[in-house]
């Protein structure tokens, strides 16, 4: 019986796969898995935007799949772009259970090598990907990262001996990545490669689960509980009309286990231990990622949301740097700024007053008022006409603003475009 192609498509828009590939010992022994993006059960990669690809691979790892299905007892290495090192987003991921695999594609300067830097200090383990060559360049990033992935089917063999043993000199972990026959599995393990991954031990394996997208109003509604300070009963019972988020929710508890030694199982215990911090991150992740016909951040909304909440966070830290709730509420009134978009309604007021949102982000999107205001009307002058207008709307503010000088404004400005990765490839 032939299969109808319209019912494979149906089926398949119904789920949500991902690829994963062995990463073996010297001893035979998996030590990881490498996760790779896959849009159906065809058992290929069809990438177009890095940053989304890996944003579904995480998503689908935690919340699709979970993380003890896909990986089970052993880390992930998951394949990050640069504007994505720089994305808060990343911590969504524990580093207990993942790997930041570095593309070939980035390009190393001071900035990003502080970064990795910052993240390893975080716990983080760093690997380059596809490297094929010992060059300076090379040598001067080694001391930054923990694993160097040489790629077998693009390095000449009478120099892989030299680039091996400059790495291992270095103490650093070598894995020989596609690794296609017999010849090269000995070879590499000649060269004391630590571990391997290639045709030769097996090809990926693509895994599949019931899709289960949580809407975006069940989105928007935990954000705007969230911005409020809301108590953890009123988190828990908006939680409890919204069986999509609770799941995604649990999985992303239980893919570390927070550090608890042990797993968590009532919806109670998953806000705990999670923390509203990183619940409004995998919220913001979920709600932007898929938010439109146009891939994630080449959307513009997804940039200027992204730009503008950092923004107004930047900024709120700087003149209040010791009152953490007004910096997350700054974050959340750029987020909220856009959501009458997001949501396809005539106007902000007609969209917050759904979500039930807290008076002081309310009022300071629709009508402006209270310091809140005052940052998103200087957001928007510098969305409108960059550094003239933000110079103008600087000078309308008063104490305790008069620290944000047009120098500060701009140097914030560049910061919050280059952590959403608008000029990360600069």
């Amino acid at each position: 019986m032939v299969e109808n192609p319209s019912t494979r498509t149906t089926q398949e828009s119904e789920c949500v796969y991902l690829g994963r590939q062995p990463i073996i010992e010297r001893n035979g022994a998996l030590n990881a898995y490498e996760l790779l993006f896959r849009s159906s059960s065809q058992n290929y990669a069809l990438v177009t935007n890095d940053a989304q690809a890996t944003a579904q691979v995480v998503a689908r790892t935690i919340g699709g799949i979970g993380v003890s299905a896909a990986l089970g007892t052993h880390r992930g290495y998951v394949n990050i772009n640069r504007e994505l090192l720089f994305d808060d987003i990343i911590h969504v991921m524990s580093p207990e259970r993942f790997v930041l695999e570095v593309l070939e594609t980035v390009s190393f300067d001071a900035r990003l090598i502080a970064r990795i830097d910052k993240l390893r200090r975080a716990g983080y383990a760093v690997a380059l990907d596809d490297v094929c060559e010992l060059s300076d360049g090379l040598l001067s990033i080694l001391n930054h990262v923990d694993i160097v992935k040489v790629d077998f089917l693009q390095t000449p063999r009478p120099k892989l001996a030299a680039l091996a043993e400059a790495v291992r000199a270095r103490g650093k972990t070598l894995i020989a990545e596609k690794v296609e026959t017999q010849e090269d599995f000995a070879l590499a393990r000649q060269l004391g490669f630590d571990m391997f991954q290639g045709y030769y031990f097996a090809r990926p394996q693509v895994l599949t689960a019931r899709r289960t997208d949580p809407s975006r109003r069940s989105l928007l509604r935990m954000l705007a509980l969230l911005a409020s300070d809301a108590k953890l009963t009123e988190l828990e019972a908006e939680l409890k009309h919204n069986p999509e988020v609770v799941v995604q929710l649990l999985r992303l508890v239980n893919s570390s286990a927070y550090g608890l030694g042990r797993r968590i199982a009532s919806l109670r215990e998953a806000i705990i231990a999670a923390g509203t911090r990183q619940i409004a991150r995998w919220a913001q992740l979920l709600l932007y990622a898929d938010s439109g016909d146009l891939p994630w951040r080449v959307d513009p909304l997804v940039q200027l949301a992204g730009a503008r909440s950092r923004f107004m966070e930047l900024a709120a830290s700087r003149v209040r740097p010791d009152d953490e709730r007004f910096v997350d509420a700054a974050f959340m009134t750029g987020i909220f700024s856009l959501v009458h978009v997001v949501l396809g309604v005539a106007s902000p007021a007609e969209a917050l007053d759904k979500l039930g949102l807290v008076s002081e982000i309310r009022d300071a999107i629709v009508y402006g008022v209270g310091p809140l205001g005052a940052l998103l009307a200087i957001a928007q002058a510098g969305e409108e006409g960059g550094a003239e207008r933000l110079t103008a709307a600087a000078q309308l503010t008063h104490d305790p603003f008069a620290m944000l000088t047009p120098e500060v404004l701009g140097e914030l400005s560049l910061a919050a475009a280059a952590w959403f990765g608008v000029h990360a490839d600069e």
